[in-house]
């Protein structure tokens, strides 16, 4: 009797059944990615989300939800994911986030002043710290 087929079926099934390689962040953009929260928290700045202004405190609430939703499904690697994906548009609307920080300033994508918050976080955490 040939078991060579059967075995063939059996090696098939056991790799079917077998977790799969998943894509996580690294370290580095998981710092990344907690320093663009925690930034947005500490801001003051106001944000637009779905039609209404919410404080930083509760945008980044919300920002957090969404990403641990997204981290558990696997659907962010890198800090510019997070912008793409978490912080950029309602997921349910389409309609961008925006962003404004103090009494006159004219709002912003969120996408846009975060991408300008991580190109300054990476330049500060390469280089350092300006001197006194």
């Amino acid at each position: 009797m040939n078991l060579r087929p059967i075995v063939v079926l059996v090696a098939i099934a056991a790799l079917l059944y077998l977790p799969l390689a998943v894509a996580q962040p690294t370290t580095n953009a998981r710092t990344e990615i907690n320093y663009l929260l925690d930034f947005i928290e500490i801001s003051g700045c106001e944000f637009y989300r779905n039609g209404s202004w919410y404080d930083s405190v509760r945008a980044q609430e919300h920002l957090r939800k969404k990403y641990d939703y997204l981290l558990g499904r696997n659907d962010i690697v890198t800090a510019e994911d997070f912008i793409a994906q978490v912080a950029s548009e309602s997921s349910l609307t389409g309609i961008p986030y925006e962003i404004r920080c103090g009494g006159g300033c004219a709002e912003i994508t969120t996408s846009e002043w975060l991408l300008a918050v991580l190109a300054r976080y990476r330049v500060v955490t390469v280089r350092g710290p300006a001197p006194p």
